[in-house]
């Protein structure tokens, strides 16, 4: 495939709310921000993006860059009748989530339910048949990819959905994805997964504000790297010719995943120049975990994932990206080493003030930059640190050492900020979903489960790109 002509006719675009029309010839955003530079001919594209939808093909190859990009993103036209979907929802032993999995799809389309060995299938088939749907029994479980290849090989419509037993879509979501794969180039569509807690209380609370699986309010693009970087089967809309395309023997999802079979599918899809758009205007309910137990052992085996990625997506998972500068600032304050973090600050400077020098602008605004550089820098090696090497940090903050007082102080609070600081900025974040101690330590759980996870799945396949930090000049967005 293919997938780089002009967005279609009938397509509008919206600026994304980060981007900055600096110049009426110079746009600025995305993530990480970059400047698109317009000719006249772009200009009259953009106006004509402004003033409505696509017409002409120049504006069609503007809107194309800009939604790449992360600029800008697509406003489909609406559909003229029913899209041609076959919904796909592999089972195991639940019955009562699917029934009501099946209540909220309704039977607007053809359902297919893949019970993928579950103890007691009677209960699952009539469950089915209460909702019109179609069972195909596995008799032995093979987990959710190759439930899902075994849907697929019964599917002929056009476009395929897919659910998890667990979630509750909200009506109208099909139809309301359906619509950005008028773009020929959009393999898949999402929606945002909302949580529902299994149940009131601290963790429930923890998991509504925090759930793995809720990518968040903005619109994206998916793409590695991003900061939308995928988008779980647990929902979501896809074009069964994209699915064939990169199918293996076994089918679309890879069998030897148990877990971030999903991330694979959607890797595999872009790398095949697909498009995979996050529209979280559209919205289906998630059944989450009851309990830290479940809810930290859910962590732990998404964590395990992130080795067997790593070997099919080389470069694509690393735990944190660095750039140079910002990281020798944050490492010489942790050391308390003054003259070392002076040093990060300073070419800092200097790398800030010549990349817009050599996109023919002048540097502005160079000092908030920095500030954010080194913030998200810090933040970032705090995450890292909480899941790889929450230990050490502990030690790292009790320890006495054998420094001068003032030295030891500073360093304990340089660490107890790396420690907790990034949580705590989370927690702001996210609304103060709950009191700051409670969430900090969900977090830092949360962040410790996940990380050992990570560990256990690098030991099993002796691999260590899964945890091995990276420190780029260059940002690795493609």
């Amino acid at each position: 495939m293919t997938a780089g002509g002009p967005l279609p006719a009938g397509f509008g675009v919206v600026m994304d709310p980060g981007t900055s029309q600096v110049e009426e010839n110079v746009l600025i955003g995305g993530s990480p921000a970059r400047m698109l530079r317009l000719t006249g001919a772009g200009c009259a594209a953009l106006t004509e993006l402004r003033r409505g939808t696509v017409r002409s093909p120049a504006a069609g190859r503007l809107a194309r860059k800009l939604t790449d990009a992360g600029l800008a993103h697509p406003r489909p036209p609406e559909r003229d009748g029913r899209p041609e979907v076959t919904v796909i929802i592999p089972v195991r032993d639940r019955p009562v989530l699917l029934a009501r999995c099946l209540a909220a799809q309704g039977r607007d389309y053809p359902v297919l339910v893949v019970d993928d060995g579950s103890a007691d299938p009677a209960a699952i088939a009539a469950v089915a048949a209460t909702y019109g749907a179609t069972v195909i029994r596995r008799p032995v479980s093979g987990g959710p990819g190759p439930a899902r290849n075994t849907g697929l090989r019964g599917v002929r419509t056009a476009l395929v959905a897919m659910l998890d037993s667990d979630t509750r879509p909200e009506p109208g979501w099909i139809d309301r994805l359906a619509a950005h794969l008028a773009d020929p180039a959009v393999a898949v569509a999402a929606p945002r997964i909302v949580p529902v807690p299994a149940g009131p209380g601290w963790a429930g609370r923890y998991t509504t504000a925090a759930c793995p699986l809720d990518l968040g309010e903005r619109e994206a693009r998916v793409l590695p790297g991003a900061p939308v970087a995928f988008v779980p089967t647990a929902a979501l809309l896809a074009r069964r010719e994209a699915l064939v395309q990169v199918a293996g023997r076994d089918g679309a999802f890879d069998p030897a995943m148990r877990r971030g079979e999903d991330v694979d599918l959607v890797w595999r899809l872009h790398e095949a120049g697909w498009r995979i758009r996050y529209d979280p205007r559209v919205r289906v309910l998630h059944q989450e975990p009851a309990g830290w137990r479940k809810l930290l052992a859910r962590r732990y085996r998404y964590g395990t994932s992130a080795a067997p990625l790593a070997r099919r997506h080389p470069e694509q998972v690393p735990p944190l990206v660095l750039a140079p500068w910002p990281a020798c600032t944050v490492a010489g304050l942790l050391a308390g080493q003054p003259a070392v973090a002076i040093a990060g600050i300073t070419g800092s400077v200097l790398a800030m003030r010549a990349t817009p020098g050599r996109a023919g602008r002048p540097a502005r605004g160079a000092a908030p930059a920095l500030a954010r550089a080194t913030c998200y820098t810090w933040l970032g090696a705090g995450r890292y640190a909480a899941q790889f090497a929450l230990p050490v940090l502990a030690v790292a903050l009790i320890a006495p050492g054998g420094a001068s007082r003032g030295r030891r102080l500073a360093r304990r609070a340089a660490v107890a900020s790396l420690l907790f600081g990034p949580p705590l900025a989370d927690w702001s974040a996210r609304g103060r979903p709950l009191d700051p101690a409670r969430y900090v330590l969900g977090r830092l759980a949360d962040d410790a489960a996940y990380g050992a996870g990570v560990w256990a799945g690098a030991l099993r396949a002796r691999d260590l790109a899964s945890v091995r930090p990276v420190i780029t000049w260059r940002s690795r967005r493609r």
